[in-house]
């Protein structure tokens, strides 16, 4: 159960670590505008822009993830398995986010696919014990 809530709060933090790079590229495109910070990225290209994808990404993930998750938590069917896929999302969520940052697009797709896949897996998985 731990290894579960702790991808879960990996995943939650995620976006604000994410945040990071676009932080970075805001300074770098004039300073921080903390009036009209949205505006301003929206304004980014290159990495910056890549990196604004990348940050709400991360929330997107979130909506992935959580239902799986909790799902087995509530129905008290963690297993090792789910440990396991829980794992994997997590790394393939890093590995995500640090190909939109390195701009290769086709692994990034690749790592999305296998975070969803886990958390399509996880949910299953849910499914599977309430069926059985």
């Amino acid at each position: 159960m731990s290894v579960l809530l702790s991808c879960l709060l990996i995943t939650v933090v995620m976006p604000m670590l994410a945040k990071l790079p676009l932080i970075v590229a805001m300074h770098r495109a004039g300073g921080y505008d903390n009036r009209h910070p949205r505006a301003q990225q929206a304004s980014l290209t290159g990495f910056g822009a890549r990196a604004k994808a990348c940050h709400e990404n991360c929330f997107e993930a979130i909506t992935l993830f959580t239902p799986g998750v909790l799902a087995l938590l509530a129905l008290n069917a963690v297993s090792d398995t789910s440990a396991t896929l829980a794992i994997i999302f997590v790394v393939a969520r890093l590995c995500y986010c640090l190909c939109y940052w390195i701009d290769q697009d086709k692994l990034r797709s690749l790592a999305w696919v296998v975070g969803f896949a886990c958390s399509l897996a996880l949910l299953i998985q849910a499914i599977n014990h309430v069926t059985l």
